[in-house]
Order: C-alpha cells, then structure tokens, then sequence
C-alpha cells in the first residue's frame, strides 16, 4: 500500500535531520519551514534547546506577510544572516526539513550564504 504524501513527508524529515545530526553535533541549525503562503526560518542551539533568532514573512517589519515566493525567501534569507551576526553565529548547518532542496528553499540558503551565514 502507498504512503500519503504527509508520511513520506515525516519520514523524510526524520531522515535529513538525523543525518545532519550525526555529522554536525555542536553547531546551530537552520530550520526552514515553507507553506503554501509564507516562509520562515529559524537558527536553533539543540544543545541548550534555545532559539537564537528567527526571521519570517510574516512580519510586517519585511514586507512580505503572506508572500512565498523565491523573491520572498531571498529576503527571510538576507534577513537571518543578518540576525545572526548580530546573535554572535558565524556557521550553522542547514536543515530543510522534508522540503526538497529547490525553488524558495534554495535561495533562502543561498542568501543567507550571501549574507555572510556559513552553511
């Protein structure tokens, strides 16, 4: 019997972030969620389970509230490099969930990597 596209979605999920895991134990993570409507991302210490900053469009500060196109996740992207030196991170490792690595969630990390972020 076939999966749903929302398991394949979860067990994907699990996939990537328990690799990312194994390889990158005691750097901050940057979590990318993307819906139909917005996109955000967030820099994650698991160690301390602390969030050290977030961007989205849903705040208004950006502009974007309720845009999720790749012109919107280049902005998120600016905009959390840029909270992210001001946070004192330099590297953190990129997880993109289940999400496929094309379209808006490249280019969120893309500019993030044009920021300055290294992922």
């Amino acid at each position: 019997m076939a999966n749903s596209k929302r398991e394949l979605f979860l067990k994907r999920r699990l996939r990537v972030r328990n690799k990312l895991r194994k390889v990158n134990s005691g750097r901050v993570r940057l979590s990318v969620f993307r819906s139909n409507k917005n996109i955000s991302a967030q820099l994650i210490d698991d160690v301390r389970g602390v969030t050290l900053a977030s961007a989205s469009t849903l705040e208004k500060a950006l502009g974007m509230v309720g845009k999720c196109n790749v012109e919107a996740a280049t902005k998120v992207g600016a905009t959390i490099a840029e909270r992210a030196k001001a946070a004192g991170v330099t590297e953190a490792y990129f997880d993109r969930g289940g999400f496929l690595f094309h379209g808006r969630v490249k280019a969120l990390a893309d500019a993030a990597r044009e920021g300055g972020l290294k992922i």
